[in-house]
């Protein structure tokens, strides 16, 4: 019977209360019984996954990792950039493993905040999912601005086309810009107009708000759904990638490709550390566990698979790249800013790179997608979990979605549009991944030692080997990242500390509360199940 709180306080077995787990199993009968609907095949993960990683890292990141930051705070590694996207590739793929043994184990909707959960206890758990939100919520607010940045270049292509409207081959900049982005502007360029209401400055990104909403009412409408558009989006993608490497090829200079490593270690290591980023997305797949329709012997294929196809993709364009536009030195910003359109304009192949704009559009489209259903998926876990409010484990009766959920996870992305600097916000996100990671890492080993009777239909291999590298790999990562000059080192522990703050005045209040609900109806059905018995 569940054990009486005669109040709802953090001061009376606090410390057995914040550790205590969650076992396996009373998680995998709540998914049973009050789970989401299962519609995703072992294609649909590798797309979902595909569609995850190959986005802004690949038509943006590629560019500053080979021939460094515009700044100098970076440098790049050159043609090296392929040994950079091994060793990006290779620190992932620990992680990747220990993501499907758990994935297949205990495969619900949460991702790493289920596994915490599990292993390391209830504070532990909502730590984590906290850090989680940071990295899919924010992640998924900085791409859909990226996504209305690349929507603007692709529309301004188009003004010489007369009867198209200026205001959208040309929008105004408070209508295509967050406040701070238009600030910044406005001191660059004091022609610049900034509308005022009530003394203040007015800046609305309205093409990053209009895809939230569509990407909103998409995944409300059906997993299954968002699985074939996510499909469409990574075709597309792959197309005209593929029509990058193949038309690029024939303009290959192999001079380009000479000194292999400008800048040594420090280049392969500097891109590396960006090159990591573009392979985010793989851990999305495990939030949405509890939708597979055979997530033991499919999401392991699901998540590796990704990563071969991704790994090989980025490899090929780097060969490409680097051998068409020498980055040993310094390069044009168009090339930073865009690598594979640039390289096409400088091969005069403008209809090749009109079209890469279009594959930009659908890889962040479909990044959306991933993202967003990774949001709702660990907050529909938290909920589960009595972390925050029980309304959101409702089910759409028609399409069996937490249709409520995604619709305030799409107006809160909405409000950070409005309100966040995203160039801060954006960097927490490195972290948020990195911890998440490891903690994945270091939970495999502990439900090895705790539960080791368990039936794991896949296991990490060389374990603890395999996730002791992982913890090394991605702990070295935050390391390097957290020694360069960046204000994110220092606003990633106060985002901590606000999630332990909510966690004691909000989240461990009401656990307890909720555990005393369960004693009062055990204790008052108790007599009536006694007098049955009589």
């Amino acid at each position: 019977m569940a054990e009486k709180f005669n109040r709802a306080t953090f001061t009376k077995n606090f410390l057995r209360n914040i550790t205590r787990v969650k076992a396996p199993d009373e998680m995998l009968a709540e998914a049973k019984s009050q789970g989401l609907e299962k519609t995703l095949g072992v294609i649909d993960l590798i797309v979902l996954g595909v569609g995850a990683i190959i986005g802004s890292g690949i038509f943006a990141v590629v560019g500053i990792a080979a021939a460094g930051a515009p700044d100098g705070s970076s440098v790049g590694a050159g043609p090296a950039l392929i040994v950079s996207m091994i060793i990006a590739a290779f620190a992932c793929v620990f992680s990747a493993l220990c993501y499907s043994e758990f994935a297949t184990m205990i495969p619900v909707a949460g991702g790493a905040y289920t596994y915490t959960f599990a292993t390391l206890g209830e504070f532990a758990a909502w730590m984590v999912g906290w850090v989680l939100m940071l990295e899919y919520a924010i992640g998924f607010i900085a791409v859909a601005c990226a996504w209305s940045n690349h929507f603007v270049e692709f529309m301004a292509g188009f003004q010489h086309i007369a009867w198209l409207p200026h205001w959208l081959t040309a929008p105004p900049a408070w209508l295509t810009n967050d406040i701070f982005t238009l600030t910044a502007l406005k001191a660059d360029n004091p022609a610049v107009h900034v509308p005022t209401l009530f003394g203040m400055p007015i800046g609305i990104n309205l093409p990053a708000i209009l895809i939230v909403i569509l990407i909103t009412a998409i995944l409300v409408k059906g997993t299954k759904d968002s699985a074939k558009i996510a499909g469409i989006m990574v075709f597309i993608k792959l197309f005209v990638i593929a029509l990058f490497v193949i038309a690029g090829a024939f303009f290959v200079t192999p001079a380009n490709w000479t000194p292999f490593a400008p800048h040594g270690a420090e280049g392969i290591f500097a891109g590396a550390f960006l090159i990591f980023f573009a392979y985010i997305g793989f851990d999305a797949l495990a939030t949405a566990a509890e939708e597979c329709k055979n997530p033991q012997k499919d999401l392991p294929i699901g998540i590796l698979g990704s990563l071969v196809i991704t790994t090989i993709v980025y490899i090929l364009v780097a060969i490409v790249l680097t051998g068409i536009q020498d980055t040993s030195g310094a390069v044009p910003l168009a090339f930073l800013k865009a690598p594979l359109a640039y390289c096409m304009i400088a091969a005069h192949q403008n209809w090749a790179a009109g079209l890469i704009s279009i594959g930009a559009l659908a890889g962040l489209t479909s990044v959306l997608l991933v993202l967003e259903m990774a949001s709702t998926r660990i907050l529909f876990a938290m909920s589960r979990d009595h972390f925050i409010s029980q309304r959101f484990q409702k089910l759409d009766k028609k399409t069996k979605t937490p249709a409520l959920l995604t619709w305030t996870v799409g107006v809160l992305a909405i409000v950070g549009i409005l309100t966040l600097n995203l160039n801060v916000a954006a960097e927490l996100c490195n972290y948020g991944t990195f911890t998440s990671f490891i903690i994945v890492c270091i939970a495999v080993l502990i439900l090895r030692h705790t539960d080791p009777n368990r039936e794991r239909p896949f296991k990490v291999p060389f374990s603890p080997v395999t996730p002791a590298l992982g913890i090394l790999c991605c702990g070295g990562l935050m390391i390097y990242k957290s020694m360069q000059s960046s204000g994110s080192a220092l606003l990633f522990p106060v985002w901590l500390g606000i999630g332990a703050i909510i966690y004691i005045l909000y989240g461990f209040i009401k656990n307890r509360n909720n555990e005393n609900a369960i004693h009062r109806e055990l204790v008052h059905n108790k007599p009536k199940e006694q007098e049955i018995s009589k």
